[in-house]
């Protein structure tokens, strides 16, 4: 299946729709470190980014140079994740006064290709109550992007008399998508980080797609069970009784009542930042010649709200950060309570980046790379997820075909 990439960053989402069988069209970035990123992985011949058609520039500029362009027909999906500082809880706030809403760019696409299906990101500070009315109007105009908004329209009216549209039989004779938003958090997927994003899953409303986001695999509970009912997940990793922690003080209840059922959880353990970086060495300690990107970076310290990730839980979520790279979200607390900042690396396998998978630039540029980025595995869920209901949605109408033909 056809895709179109934008805002692709370092590639976490693009990797996802790879291993989930789409190749790109197009694969838009303007930031010239994420594109020497990518561009560094085709150069080494890296199998998942082969034949990535990059484009670097402006979402905007391309799309008007690119359309009705053979390159970006019948495209089955449109990705991305639009530039989250304007909803983040640590940007501006701007929302649509911020210069870098992207969310436009994205209609606009989305209403120039028609796709089958899309999948949009952002970040959770989108979902907050301030933003609510905004957050209500990129829903309604993905769900309805033919109907576009006049030169001089303010976004409210514009919001309005979409509303209108999707409410009476205007939306069933033109362009329209049924659009299923969820808030989700990567590690009830098995990524070793609490990283909670939006997903805006759209199908277009003519394959008549009924779809619903993955369920979860993982859950905090059956790591709890692993760490204190069984003791399995001190004896994986070849933690001494005691070298072991105290039990949390806010699970006691919840860890009670599982060792008195001994019932273990019918989900996977959460996997732990211990988990992700089981078989790496310190790089404070040892250099590694073998493992790409895993050097040490010295200056990491605590401060109010920035304390690190705890080594037997997923990390924080890793952040960009507007002015570098914050410190508290970047940080490992080692087992003895002293911290250092994660390595490139360790913060890849934490995002679920294949090993293999060269990032380029300064540590300050790589780490804000992969933070903003959507975590590998879960990219690649997701990905899959929708490919099915469009290869089902194939099937439906080739089959629909076929019965037209025979007498």
């Amino acid at each position: 299946m056809k895709s179109v990439e934008l805002f692709a960053g370092a590639g976490g989402l693009g990797l996802g729709l790879s291993l989930a069988g789409f190749k790109p069209a197009a694969v838009v970035e303007w930031d010239r470190w994420a594109c020497d990123t990518v561009r560094e992985n085709l150069r080494r011949e890296y199998p998942l980014v082969q034949g990535w058609p990059l484009v670097e520039g402006d979402v905007r500029e391309w799309i008007m140079d690119f359309s009705g362009s053979p390159q970006v027909e019948d495209v089955d999906l449109v990705a991305g994740g639009p530039p989250c500082q304007p909803f983040s809880m640590g940007g501006k706030h701007g929302a649509f006064r911020d210069d870098r809403d992207m969310f436009p760019a994205t209609v606009g696409v989305i209403r120039t290709l028609r796709p089958r299906a899309f999948i949009v990101e952002n970040v959770k500070g989108l979902t907050r109550p301030s933003f609510h009315n905004y957050y209500q109007y990129i829903l309604a105009q993905l769900k309805l992007p033919a109907l576009s908004r006049k030169p001089d329209e303010s976004w409210p009216d514009h919001h309005g008399r979409l509303q209108r549209a999707l409410s009476s039989r205007t939306s069933r004779s033109t362009l329209a998508y049924n659009v299923i938003p969820t808030l989700v958090n990567a590690a009830n997927y098995g990524v070793p980080q609490r990283r909670e994003r939006v997903f805006m899953i759209g199908f277009r409303n003519d394959l008549d797609v009924k779809w619903e986001f993955p369920a979860e695999t993982h859950s905090l509970n059956a790591l709890l069970y692993e760490q204190w009912v069984t003791g399995e997940y001190w004896e994986r990793h070849g933690v001494a009784r005691r070298e072991r922690p105290s039990a949390p003080e806010t699970h006691q209840t919840t860890i009670a009542r599982m060792r008195a059922l001994r019932m273990r959880p019918d989900k996977l353990a959460w996997r732990t930042v211990r988990d992700a970086l089981a078989d790496l060495p310190d790089p404070e300690v040892i250099t590694s010649r073998t493992a790409h990107n895993h050097r040490f970076q010295a200056g990491a310290k605590t401060y109010p709200g920035h304390t690190g990730s705890p080594l037997d839980l997923p990390a924080k979520t890793l952040k960009a950060g507007d002015h570098g790279v914050p410190g508290g979200e970047n940080m490992l607390v080692r087992q003895d309570g002293s911290l250092r900042y994660f390595s490139v690396r360790e913060a890849a396998r934490i995002q679920t980046f294949p090993d293999g998978y060269v990032f380029h630039g300064s540590w300050t540029e790589t780490m804000r790379q992969l933070g903003n980025a959507v975590p590998v595995a879960l990219a690649r869920i997701v990905a899959a997820s929708v490919a099915e209901k469009l290869a089902e949605a194939s099937m439906h109408e080739m089959a629909g075909r076929l019965a037209v033909r025979v007498p």
